[in-house]
């Protein structure tokens, strides 16, 4: 039942994860950055200090225990996977967004899972025991999965006329594309790294009297503030080059003010998918370090189920549409061979 209810909090943040962005429609008047920026400092800053306040006897007590390596480690990793995700942005306008994002998406699941594994000693796991065995199989099925919609993007714009695809792909560029989505896909997968570096800050959590499902959220005030710290810098840049500073004053006040509740719904979202990570990661047992793939794999079921949602397949042959979904249901097998893999272990001395 842990391991249950450790996928139910990680098909949560993946929704969360795959639906941020879907107020962006709603917006006027403000350039991406501004709307960016905006929903990150309550993403990044705001909302993980919140989060550990809520989740914790003491928070300032934690942090201030807490070995100044893992804090560090943390943040460093943070800074790392903010650096992924412009990475993986350059990627898309390479490559164009199907053929980018599954490269991205890919090795991000590859590294995001693998490393930590590797970092704590567990992937002999994964070959010497039937439970690793399981784990291992749901790990390659996920990545068949993401393969499979990747794919399907690729067949979908491959129905594009020579002028829609360069309306696509203006800059078009196999080796620098290829490039940025492997970079982007590997840095993105240091938040993975950013909260196993942050064990020792759940354990001071824990031996305050945080309960053992929320020791996880005190790392996001340091691995969320890394990313902040790129994304802030670029930013700045973006905004200085378009001259988009003064999308913070916009008038009329009504516009402003909706778009600050756009921002703030989005970074909400953005904010859970992590939270309710770190909550079920600490249900998934000795594998954890699956959890990755898990978050991964939902993030994409719900990412494309939002893209039929809003029609975005409605041109998409037969054939296109098939591996569509021959990949969601990969992605939703492979999360459930994972939580069997889990649950087996759990059962067993390994």
């Amino acid at each position: 039942m842990e391991q249950l209810f450790g996928i139910i909090l990680h098909s949560i943040g993946g929704f969360s994860s795959a639906s941020f962005y879907v107020p962006s429609h709603k917006l006027k008047k403000w350039a991406w950055e501004t709307y960016w920026i905006t929903l990150g400092f309550v993403a990044w800053i705001l909302m993980p200090t919140i989060g550990g306040l809520l989740t914790t006897p003491d928070l300032g007590a934690i942090l201030g225990g807490s070995p100044r390596g893992a804090m560090a480690g943390s943040y460093l990793y943070g800074v790392l996977w903010g650096f992924g995700g412009l990475m993986c942005g350059l990627g898309l306008r390479y490559l164009g967004l199907a053929l980018g994002q599954s490269i991205s998406l890919g090795v991000c699941a590859i590294v995001g899972t693998v490393v930590p594994a590797v970092i704590d000693k567990k992937i002999g796991m994964l070959f010497t025991t039937i439970p690793g065995f399981v784990v291992l199989l749901g790990f390659l099925v996920c990545i068949a999965g993401i393969a499979c919609c990747g794919f399907a993007g690729v067949l979908k714009e491959r129905l594009l006329t020579e002028a829609e695809k360069k309306e696509s792909v203006k800059e078009f560029s196999a080796t620098k594309g290829l490039i940025l989505a492997v970079c982007g896909g590997v840095m993105s997968a240091c938040m993975a790294l950013a909260i196993n570096a942050g064990q020792p800050i759940a354990t001071a959590a824990t031996k305050a009297g945080t309960a053992p499902v929320f020791a996880n959220i005190p790392i996001f005030v340091f691995a969320l503030a890394g990313g902040f710290t790129t994304n802030f810098i670029s930013v700045l840049i973006l905004s200085r080059k378009n001259k988009s500073f003064g999308d913070f004053t916009l008038r009329p006040r009504s516009t402003l003010v909706f778009n600050y509740f756009l921002a703030l719904i989005s970074g909400l979202m953005w904010y859970g998918q992590f939270f309710f990570y770190g909550m079920g990661t600490t249900k998934m047992g000795r594998f954890d370090f699956a959890s990755w793939s898990i978050h991964m794999a939902s993030i994409i079921i719900f990412s494309n189920l939002w893209g039929l949602w809003l029609k975005e397949w409605t041109h998409a042959n037969q054939r296109t549409k098939m591996y569509l979904w021959l990949g969601i249901v990969t992605l939703l097998i492979s999360v459930i061979m994972i939580g069997i893999g889990n649950n087996m272990a759990a059962g067993q001395s390994l």
